[in-house]
């Protein structure tokens, strides 16, 4: 009965709340940290209020593996914060004093506890397998291009398109610039326009295929998985409350049942 009351209390609502809160506030502490100053005047404090927060994550981890034991583990959620507390957890002094630093990893915390983070994370995983289908063709079409931009531009008498396209590894550094539209219409399009005017049906064909096309893809991709883990968790959260909401009304009953038998049996 106990552990049924202390798993209500960890899945409420209200309690992910306050845990986001501390994981803000310990995110900020530690950048308020970094000022010399503001350490030196409320660094006794800080370190205080650190550890506070720090043993409030311990306990939190500590209240879950007591109500869900070996089912714990099968959370890779859990494990990430088991981890991340951990890590903590570790003595920073002498030696190992640059540890300290290693505190911020706390603010990850945010990643398992907010669910609409925990989406985009598990979103992220779940299309790793059609985003490796979509990067293949992506490098096929980025070394094809390449290989046609050190034929075409490469082998010119013009210093400024040898710097840019003399050698594949050349090539597709700078088709990369191209790609993420970083200064490439002064930068790269001009000086190959000037030797060869044609040269800008290879750039803007390039652009829409990569840039326009195969990137968008990945959003596809991505989007779709969000969807599928939104409905996901949404039946999810529907069984586990339900369940709960069981668990805890058999525990009731049982619980009216022998007030009744010691009352019979006064």
């Amino acid at each position: 009965m106990l552990m049924l009351r202390l798993q209500a209390f960890l899945e409420h609502r209200n309690f992910t709340i306050f845990i986001t809160g501390l994981i803000l506030l310990n995110a900020v502490l530690l950048g308020v940290e970094t000022d010399d100053s503001l350490r030196q005047a409320y660094g006794a404090w800080f370190h205080k209020l650190d550890q506070l927060i720090l043993g409030v994550f311990v306990a939190e981890l500590g209240a879950r593996l007591a109500v869900y034991r070996l089912a714990f583990f099968r959370s890779g959620w859990n494990w990430f914060d088991l981890i991340v507390v951990s890590i903590c957890l570790i003595p920073a002094s002498g030696p190992l004093a640059v540890l300290r630093a290693l505190r911020v990893f706390r603010v990850l915390r945010l990643l398992s506890v907010v669910p609409s983070l925990r989406r985009v994370i598990s979103a992220l995983l779940r299309a790793i397998p059609g985003m490796t289908s979509i990067l293949s063709v992506l490098l096929i079409i980025y070394y094809v291009a390449a290989v046609l931009a050190t034929h075409i531009f490469g082998h010119s008498d013009d210093s400024r398109l040898e710097a840019l396209f003399g050698s594949i590894g050349k090539s597709m550094f700078t088709l990369f610039q191209i790609m993420t539209l970083e200064g490439w219409s002064e930068g790269i399009a001009q000086p190959a326009m000037a030797v060869y005017p044609w040269s800008w049906v290879f750039f803007v064909a390039f652009i829409i295929i990569t840039s326009f096309a195969v990137l968008n893809l990945f959003i596809g991709v991505i989007v779709d998985a969000m969807n599928i883990i939104h409905e996901e968790e949404g039946r999810g959260k529907e069984d586990a409350s339900l369940q709960l909401e069981i668990k805890l009304l058999r525990a009731d009953i049982e619980q009216m049942r022998r007030v009744l038998s010691a009352q019979k049996g006064n």
